[in-house]
């Protein structure tokens, strides 16, 4: 059994909250500080993981699941314009096992027969900053960098003095046309630059030199002066399209190749295959010639070839259905454990990390590991002082995956029954692997950790109020709670050392700024276990107002006592039932009974309600204003049933997702239509003896095609 199949829920959810925390730091580094901390492969390994468990516990996603994120905020020096279509990123694979799948779930979406090829084109996935170009009556009018993947970077002026990038399309070109793909570095011209950078400096052993060509390309694309861009060797690899008023072609091999034509670079070892087996051969072939590239290359990227395919494949959160990047193997390292260190996170969970001694894996200095739990710390038997070995990709990088010295004698190492940081009893409940603080808010790290949860990205949202000012404002007592952000003022702030009128003033309008959040970043900040992003949203959506949903938790408070005061019980399976109930309650597709006892027991502690009640003091929640296309099912629950012929259940519920419909399993009385096939039976039956609007598939197709 895995590690994350021994996971319980909770132990779930806070790896996902960990993650989407490390992942996101990281995603700053790499894409607006271009100064990335580790490996691709090393990232690429969080964003697995992240994956892994969300399909284990697809109820925990949350809304800032790294799953959902493409890239990062666009940097500040730089003007930030929308892309006018999103630039997606890409699902991986580690294994040729992923790419047979990633084929086979093409074909049960397009309900594909066993012997239709799937076409596909592959091409070396190279380590470049991507790049979205604008031509409009075929002239270029704006180059974008990827950004947070719905807003980009303004790099136009940049992007002009590139050599491989022209500035106008031949006359066939469509009139508007944005060809995407990745501005990079060759290797040696990187190595050349360095070597001019030393010959320039000085002191040529201070010189600031590049780390690798993807930090160069990104920090030259990136400049205020775009004379400095033109004295940098930076080139452009097309590898895709976003908005255009025509295409030249049918599919994705006849399109790139029109597109080389128009004056555009493409990878020499573009390749169209017939069968996967082909594509494998062609990934092998790339990765066997990947030192002699002239670029840097981390895998190559498969996409289904048909454009009509691709279309009706669309997109699931951050990523097409319709692609996938088939990774290259990786590294391992030994090292010595220096010492094993305790954090206290915003639920009170204490997690272990390991303090290595620097050790390099695959170009990446590596110096801290995640130990999970006391569990894993068991199971490796580690102290400080083995030599153990680190895996570079897995489940989790940095990941100890083996203990050298685990035959030496002694005694295990002991994981503290004490919180480091406020001394109270950790505890563990049964069942679970987790050792938790019980402080509680008296405990300073939970506290601090709540509020930085709080004005987080997918919460509140404050800019300006960052690590650093929380616990400055927090180790001062200027806040305690979320409520107290909201009660700061510009004299306070202008009265402390270091802080400006200006500064003060800007960050009191951020705060201001956020007094009415929309209902989901609320819920979600308020930091209620088992409440990620996405849970909120689904109950928002539901809910739609604070009184609502407020009405909502006071009817699960008296389901609860009337359980309670039924059976004078609080076992195991008294809280498994009560569970059910309040999920019963809470009628919100994805919250399950875990998630609704969660949001029961939050709302039962006296604290609580006292903080949210204080906080509600300071602002006032936005309802849900439900946007939907328009269309025949806008609003209606839809249900498929029986067998369809022309398309799978998955892509006939992403249609009506897409219409502004929901989707639903079973047939009750707020089903607004049933979409009947072959085979159709005691739904179909329920919906006549409910008098439900039932049409056939064909008749859906109409409703679809109306729409478009």
């Amino acid at each position: 059994m895995s590690e994350i199949e021994r996971m319980n829920e909770s132990q779930a959810a806070a790896e996902l909250e960990r993650l989407a925390r490390e992942i996101a730091r990281h995603n700053r580094l790499y894409h607006t500080d271009d100064a990335p901390e580790i490996s691709d492969a090393d990232y690429d390994a969080l964003i697995r993981r992240n994956a892994e468990i969300e399909a284990a516990f697809p109820h925990l996603k949350r809304g800032d699941s790294p799953s959902l994120q493409v890239g990062a905020e666009p940097a500040g020096h730089l003007s930030k314009v929308p892309h006018a279509r999103p630039m997606m990123s890409l699902d991986n694979a580690f294994s040729d096992e992923e790419v047979v799948e990633f084929v086979a779930r093409v074909r049960r979406f397009l309900s594909l027969a066993d012997d239709e090829p799937v076409a596909l084109t592959a091409e070396p996935k190279i380590d470049g900053l991507s790049c979205s170009l604008r031509y409009e009556n075929r002239v270029l009018v704006r180059a974008l960098t990827r950004g947070d993947g719905q807003t980009g970077e303004d790099v136009t002026a940049n992007v002009r003095t590139i050599s491989d990038i022209p500035d106008r399309l031949p006359d066939s070109a469509p009139n508007i046309f944005e060809v995407r793909g990745e501005v990079y570095m060759a290797k040696a011209d990187f190595a050349a630059l360095n070597e001019r950078l030393r010959a320039g400096a000085d002191d040529p052993d201070k010189a600031r030199q590049f780390a690798n060509p993807r930090n160069a390309a990104a920090g030259s694309l990136r400049q205020k002066d775009a004379s400095v861009t033109a004295d940098r060797p930076l080139r452009f690899l097309v590898h895709g399209w976003g908005e255009t008023s025509a295409l030249p072609g049918d599919t994705q091999t006849q399109v790139i190749r029109a597109i080389a034509a128009m004056g555009f670079p493409r990878a020499d070892s573009f390749t169209r295959t017939e069968t996967t087996d082909e594509a494998l051969a062609v990934y092998r072939a790339i990765e066997a010639a990947r030192a002699d590239l002239p670029f840097d290359i981390d895998g190559v990227v498969y996409k289904v070839d048909r454009l009509d395919w691709q279309q009706r494949l669309g997109f699931v959160a951050r990523a097409p259905r319709w692609a996938m990047a088939h990774k290259f193997p990786a590294e391992r390292a030994q090292t010595t454990l220096n010492a094993i260190d305790i954090q206290v996170g915003r639920t009170g969970k204490l997690t272990p990390v390991a303090r290595l001694e620097p050790v390099t894996v695959g170009g990446v200095v590596v110096t801290n590991a995640t130990l999970h739990n006391a569990d894993e710390i068991e199971r490796l038997g580690v102290h400080p002082g083995d030599r153990v070995v680190l895996q570079r990709a897995g489940d989790v990088i940095p990941q100890i995956v083996e203990n050298l010295s685990r035959d030496d004698e002694r005694a295990p190492w002991p994981f503290p029954k004490h919180c480091p940081e406020c001394g109270s009893a950790a505890e563990r409940d049964a069942g679970e692997v987790d050792w938790r603080c019980s402080g509680g808010l008296i405990c300073p790290a939970q506290r601090v950790e709540r509020l930085r949860h709080f004005v987080s990205r997918h919460a509140l949202d404050i800019e300006g109020l960052g690590t650093t000012n929380i616990e400055s404002f927090f180790r001062d007592s200027l806040i305690e709670t979320p409520a107290d952000i909201f009660r700061l003022s510009e004299e306070t702030l202008v009265a402390r050392d270091r802080w400006a009128e200006t500064s003060a003033r800007n960050l009191i309008a951020a705060i201001e700024a956020k007094r009415n959040p929309p209902l989901d970043r609320f819920l979600f900040a308020l930091g209620i276990r088992h409440v990620g992003a996405i849970t909120a949203r689904d109950l928002a959506r539901r809910w739609t107002s604070w009184e609502a949903f407020r009405a909502m938790i006071e009817r699960m408070e008296q389901k609860r006592a009337e359980l309670i005061r039924a059976t004078g019980e609080s076992d195991d399976k008294f809280l498994a039932r009560t569970g059910k109930e309040m999920a019963a309650i809470a009628e919100t597709a994805g919250v399950g009974p875990e998630v609704s006892l969660a949001l029961a027991d939050f709302f039962a502690e006296p604290h609580n309600r006292e903080a949210v009640a204080d906080l509600l003091s300071q602002i006032t929640p936005a309802d849900v204003i439900h946007e939907t296309r328009e269309s025949e099912v806008s609003g209606l629950t839809v249900v498929f049933t029986g067998s369809l012929q022309t398309m799978s259940r998955d892509e006939a519920k992403a249609q009506a997702e897409a219409l502004g419909a929901r989707t639903a399993g079973s047939v009750s009385a707020k089903t607004g239509l049933v979409v009947a096939g072959p085979g159709a039976g005691l739904k179909l039956n329920k919906a006549r003896d409910l008098g439900i609007r039932i049409i056939d598939e064909a008749e859906w197709a109409r409703i679809v095609a109306a729409a478009q």
